[in-house]
């Protein structure tokens, strides 16, 4: 687990890492490629640093394509001067690291985790096994806040279907939206915690039945980056009684003065109460 600065939760865990949803402002994506090995010509190749063919962007005869989902059950380092980064040996490719399930439960102070920050754990490629085996490493730490965030929500309603997705009171079950009108699963909502995370905005977002709202804007420069505008879905937050909490990202579009950051008391730390 690591220390974020991710402004709704404490630390980041990354039992699994990689995606194939494609999105173009994917900054999880870009980490991966920049620490991965493959390919050369988005300047992953560690092979080669200083070799033509690298410096050109072709395909050298270290260059070796994913194409599947992979099982890494110990850690890989690659070396640069000075420092030891953590390789992503397949890129972006989906990937179970079963040497982190540990982590939480060796982790004794309560922390509010963001589950899977450098992937969707509930895509559909994503293996029920892998999906399993992350909850029984929460369930038993369960000192710790879990939020989830997917841009499958479906995978929730299959899984609670199946028996397979625990009712935690400190299981927090969210999706990602970045425009139209959105609602909660359907799911007991006496039983799970829900939230939205609307970011990036890139058009208006309606949010319907979340215990928790998050709001974000675009960083970075990309090019042709909206510019959202917040009234609607803060509007829908109040009606549905749901907490409302901005990212720091909003503060050059709305003020600081009109910033919220709201977070349910169900989902608080103990240390952040005193």
């Amino acid at each position: 687990m690591q220390k974020t600065k991710i402004e709704w939760c404490t630390m980041t865990w990354n039992p699994v890492t990689g995606c194939w949803h494609g999105c173009n402002y994917c900054y999880a994506k870009k980490i991966a490629e920049r620490f991965g090995d493959t390919p050369c010509e988005s300047g992953n190749c560690c092979y080669c640093a200083d070799c033509r063919e690298h410096l050109l962007g072709f395909r050298c005869q270290s260059y070796r394509p994913a194409e599947k989902i992979h099982t890494l059950e110990n850690k890989r380092y690659w070396y640069v001067p000075r420092r030891r980064v953590r390789q992503f040996p397949y890129g972006f490719e989906p990937t179970f690291h079963t040497y982190r399930l540990d982590e939480p439960i060796m982790h004794k102070k309560p922390e509010r985790i963001f589950v899977v920050s450098m992937g969707d754990l509930f895509g559909d490629w994503v293996p029920e096994g892998w999906i399993t085996k992350v909850f029984d490493a929460c369930i038993q730490a369960p000192q710790h806040k879990y939020m989830f965030l997917t841009k499958n929500p479906k995978r929730y309603e299959q899984l609670a279907g199946k028996g397979l997705l625990p009712p935690c009171g400190n299981f927090w079950y969210g999706q990602t939206a970045t425009q139209g009108r959105v609602s909660a699963s359907y799911l007991d909502k006496d039983i799970y915690h829900q939230f939205l995370s609307a970011e990036p905005l890139c058009d208006e977002v309606e949010s319907l039945g979340f215990d928790m709202v998050i709001l974000g804007a675009e960083t970075g420069n990309r090019k042709g980056k909206y510019i959202p505008t917040i009234r609607n879905i803060m509007q829908s937050a109040d009606n549905s009684m749901g907490c409302v909490f901005m990212k720091d990202s909003l503060v050059p579009i709305i003020g600081e003065k009109d910033m919220r950051r709201e977070i349910p008391d169900e989902l608080k730390l103990q240390w952040e109460e005193k």
